[in-house]
Order: structure tokens, then sequence, then C-alpha cells
């Protein structure tokens, strides 16, 4: 069927079109949740590569069985459209609800639909899914996480600083087309313009993984041995770009000065070792959130669209007092 700019028109007052995913009932009624003793909580995971993907599972598990909930789990092993997959899967075993940390923030969007349009609630936890294509409070209850864009501007600040608002920078971005990716390059770039010194010279995608970060970050300085400092969108990569910083007889801390992002033990160690500058943290331990979420509309409340986590920055002025409680 092809539609003139007639029809979509006509279709523009209770649908809107949605580029290649097809039409979205503009004012479809959010799904609601029934008050029960126990429920069908599905938990739709990107990936299980690094520790903060297990924290947060960890998490997840840990509320459900507080709470003598069942939790459906599965894990997208970094694939797109097995995360679309899993999310039919639970459609079809008919959870109550969908917990969903969308890998990416377009080709999720289908699943996020296909839930909508079977009445089963979902809310979006850590990372989020293009706004103009599916809203929260609209399509989805909720995006439970971080603000990412301040993550970037607080990691940007620390280094201006230290740096005397003079580097050039590598930077080392999370996955393509994530929001936590999107989102961290933004707020970094966004504090930087006002200091014309700050000058990233390279930047490339390292997956949030720690040996593609390794491999990545040893392409790039080589390429710009110049390069005083790095940006990186997370730990885990930070963590690979020590490793070969390290193996090429350079000092992490020294020869290049380090912002990063996460929370975790690795980078925490790392600045009481002098080699991390600064980590602004993303905490990973979303269960009781996300459950205590649920629970508010079993109740009947409405959730608020966006609900945002409290990050903090750690320097070595207060890392060895987080270090304890560090994934």
């Amino acid at each position: 069927m092809t539609y003139s700019r007639r029809n979509i028109l006509q279709i523009g007052a209770g649908a809107a079109l949605i580029g290649g995913f097809g039409f979205r009932a503009a004012y479809a009624a959010l799904p609601t949740l029934k008050k029960k003793d126990s429920y069908k909580v599905g938990f739709a995971q990107t990936e299980s590569n690094n520790p903060w993907r297990l924290a947060q599972t960890q998490s997840m598990k840990d509320e459900a069985a507080k709470r003598g909930w069942q939790l459906v789990y599965t894990d997208a092993a970094g694939s797109a459209a097995k995360q679309v997959a899993d999310v039919r899967s639970m459609i079809a075993q008919k959870v109550d609800v969908i917990l969903l940390s969308p890998r990416e923030e377009k080709p999720l969007i289908p699943a996020v639909m296909e839930a909508k349009k079977a009445g089963i609630p979902m809310i979006l936890v850590d990372r989020n899914v293009d706004q103009s294509l599916a809203k929260a409070g609209e399509d989805y209850a909720a995006f439970i996480g971080s603000d990412f864009i301040k993550e970037g501007n607080m990691a940007a600040e620390v280094l201006t600083k230290a740096m005397g608002g003079k580097a050039k920078l590598i930077e080392l971005q999370g996955t393509t087309g994530s929001s936590p990716a999107n989102d961290r390059k933004t707020g970094f770039m966004d504090y930087i313009k006002a200091y014309p010194g700050m000058e990233i010279i390279a930047s490339q995608s390292g997956d949030f993984a720690r040996d593609k970060g390794r491999q990545v970050f040893e392409t790039l300085y080589q390429a710009h041995p110049e390069a005083t400092a790095l940006y990186s969108h997370n730990d885990e990569m930070t963590m690979g770009a020590i490793a070969a910083m390290e193996a090429a007889g350079k000092v992490p801390g020294k020869d290049l000065i380090i912002a990063t992002i996460d929370g975790t033990k690795d980078a925490a160690q790392a600045i009481l070792d002098g080699k991390v500058l600064v980590c602004v943290e993303c905490n990973p331990k979303f269960g009781p959130a996300a459950f205590a979420a649920i629970a508010k509309m079993a109740d009947g409340e409405k959730l608020a669209p966006r609900l945002v986590n409290t990050d903090r920055v750690f320097t070595k002025e207060n890392v060895a007092a987080y270090l304890p409680e560090a994934f």
C-alpha cells in the first residue's frame, strides 16, 4: 500500500509516521499494571561481557528474589536484533512488565512499540531510545538512568581544569548509536567548546569493551603520539587503553591524563595508583529503583517519564572511601 500526502495528513490526526518502523498510534493508551501479589518480570539485558553489566543483572536478580517475583532474564550478547527477538519472546510468554536496557537507540523501537501494542508496560533502564520515535510516558512507562550528558560534562570539567584548558585528546567512544555514547560525547563537547585549547584529535568507538578499547587506542595513539589526554566513555575501554599505554612504555597519569566513566573497582584502584585522574560514576544497581517503579505502577501511580540517578565524581581526594562498594 502507498500513501499520498493527503493520506498521511489524514492519518496524522491519530497516528505518527515513523520512518521504516511503521505507524505509531499517537493517542493509544499507555499499558497499565494490575495489582497482584507477585509479578512475572522480563529483563532484556544487552550483554554480559563486563563488570557493569554483571552488576546490573545481579541487582535485578537480587531484587526479584527479595520480593518473591519471577524474573525472566535474557542476554542479547551485544546484538540489537537478538534483543528485539528477546522482547518478542517475553511478549509471547505474557510477562506482566518488561525492563529493557536497549543496546541502541533506533533498532529497539519495534520492541518498544510491540510491547505497547500487546498491553505490557515497559520501563527502559540505563539506556534510552530515540525520543523522536518512541516517547517516555507515551509509548513506554519511564526511563530510569543516569544523565549521560551531565556525566560527560563532569568528566570534561575535571579534566579541563587539570590540563589548564589545553590538551590534545584521544576519545574512546562507546557503542555506536547507543544513548550513553551519544550523550557522553555531547556533554563533553558542550563543556570544552569554551576552551579552544582542548582539542579532540582522534575519536573512535571501542564498543564499551576492554579488548576493543585496547586495540582502538593502540591504533589511535600510534597515529597521534602528540596526544596528552584520554577521554574514555567507560572504564572497560579505559583499562584496555592503560594496558596498551604500558605495553608501549608510556606512563598513564603522566604521559596521558585520563578521564573515564562508570565507577568499576579497576578504575577506582587506577585512581589510587595515579593512573586515572577522574572517574564519573554511572551506578549499575538498578534493581531497587526498577522494581519500586513497578510497584508504584501496580498501585495506580503514574511514573515520571524520566527518573534520573544521582552520580558522583571520584578523584584521588575521595576514591578510597568509595573503593569498598565499587563493583
